[in-house]
């Protein structure tokens, strides 16, 4: 490559890399909610969406099918709005869940049927655990 072309290269590098970052709206899906695998997985239609920094027990676990029955009892055949945040995680999609504009993944950890899955959440919620929860409640090695 000639010195000329290179320093075209680094140019428009600079120049790009220099421009202000532009805020990526999140993407918003709404429908209703028309099956509930478990605690922290939805789906409206045949799109399933994996609550972001909700952990509940798998439904083998202990409290795993209660976890799952107080998600049914909340938003099954309701309509749910999701902000999705642009991951994947198997066949699921990654949001943030909201009924009514609440927060369906505060509501399953104020049930004490799932934890907060710290290392996405920052903490996030945190405050809503109820005590003694994580002595029954298994917490993946991918939220520590």
């Amino acid at each position: 490559m000639n010195n000329s072309l290179q320093h075209i290269l680094v140019c428009s590098l600079v120049i790009v890399l220099s421009l202000p970052a532009q805020a990526v709206e999140p993407t918003i899906l709404t429908g209703i909610v028309t099956h509930v695998r478990d605690g922290d997985t939805i789906e409206m239609g045949k799109i399933a969406i994996r609550l972001n920094c909700v952990s509940a027990p798998e439904l083998k676990e202990l409290l795993g099918p209660q976890s799952k029955q107080i998600m049914r009892s909340l938003v099954d055949g309701k309509n749910v709005q999701c902000e999705l945040d642009g991951t994947k995680t198997y066949d699921r999609l990654v949001g943030t869940g909201y009924l009514e504009g609440k927060d369906i993944g505060i509501s399953v950890i104020k049930a004490g049927l799932a934890l907060d899955c710290l290392r996405f959440s920052g903490g996030r919620y945190a405050n809503y655990e109820i005590k003694g929860v994580a002595a029954q409640v298994k917490l993946p090695k991918y939220c520590r």
